[in-house]
C-alpha cells in the first residue's frame, strides 16, 4: 500500500461520506420515496430462477470474509494489507450498528414498504414484494452491513491488485448489493449508503496504513544514518 496517490484517496473518501450522508438524510425520514421504491420493485422482481445466484452473489458480505481475506494477504506477504482487513471488521460493526443504525432507524422492506407489523402479522400482504429465504421482515436495515464488507473490501484490494483484476472486487460488490435488494433484505438506499460508507472506511484505512508503512519502512536507514 506504499506509494499511493493520497490525494485521489482523500476524494474518494470525501465523496463517500457525502453519499452516504445523502442516503442517511434520506432514509431517516421514515418514507421510501416513490422512486426508491420503484427501484426496489425493478430488482426485487428479478425472475425466480435467479434466486440461486443471487444467494451466492450475497455471502462475500459476511463478516468471516475480510478475515478470510487477511489470511490470504498474509499467507502472501501483504502484512499491512492482512492488518488492514482485521481492523476493518471492528470499525464496520461500530459504524454500523453502534452509530448509522441507532441514528437512522429505518426499517427493512418488509415493514417500510409493504407494511409488516408484529402485532398483526396476519395482515401482512405477501403479494407486495419477494421475501426470498430466510430475510427477515422487520428489524433497522439502513445500513447494508453486507454493503459495507463488499465494498470495503474492495477499497483496500484496489492499492494491492493489478490492472485489470482490481475491478473484480468492484463487480462482486455490486452483484452484492443487486442481490440483497433482489431478496428483499433491503431497500436501494439501504446498499448504496452502505456501499458508500464501506468506501470510506476503506480509503481511510488505506491512507493510515499506507502512512505507517512507509514510515516504518523508512525508519532503519533513518537510524543508520544517525
Amino acid at each position: 500500500m506504499k506509494g499511493i496517490d493520497r490525494r485521489s484517496w482523500f476524494v474518494a473518501m470525501g465523496v463517500a461520506l457525502l453519499v452516504a450522508l445523502t442516503c442517511g438524510l434520506v432514509a431517516a425520514t421514515g418514507d421510501v420515496p416513490e422512486w426508491e421504491e420503484a427501484m426496489f420493485h425493478a430488482l426485487n422482481d428479478l425472475p425466480a430462477w435467479l434466486y440461486r445466484p443471487m444467494w451466492l452473489f450475497q455471502l462475500p458480505g459476511l463478516v468471516l470474509v475480510p478475515l478470510g481475506v487477511a489470511a490470504v494477504a498474509a499467507a502472501v506477504r501483504k502484512w499491512w494489507l492482512a492488518v488492514a482487513l482485521v481492523v476493518f471488521v471492528p470499525l464496520k460493526l461500530l459504524v454500523e450498528k453502534g452509530v448509522v443504525k441507532r441514528l437512522v432507524e429505518r426499517e427493512r422492506p418488509g415493514t417500510s414498504i409493504c407494511g409488516y407489523d408484529t402485532d398483526d402479522p396476519s395482515a401482512f400482504d405477501s403479494t407486495c414484494a419477494n421475501f426470498r429465504g430466510d430475510v427477515p421482515l422487520e428489524g433497522l436495515s439502513f445500513v447494508s452491513g453486507h454493503a459495507i464488507i463488499t465494498w470495503g473490501v474492495a477499497a483496500l484490494l484496489w492499492p494491492v491488485l493489478p490492472g485489470r483484476w482490481r475491478w473484480l472486487p468492484v463487480v462482486i460488490a455490486v452483484l452484492n448489493a443487486i442481490a440483497r435488494v433482489y431478496l428483499g433484505a433491503h431497500n436501494v438506499l439501504d446498499v448504496v449508503g452502505g456501499g458508500a460508507i464501506g468506501v470510506a472506511i476503506g480509503a481511510a484505512l488505506v491512507l493510515i496504513v499506507s502512512a505507517v508503512a512507509e514510515r516504518f519502512d523508512n525508519q532503519p536507514a533513518t537510524t543508520a544514518a544517525n
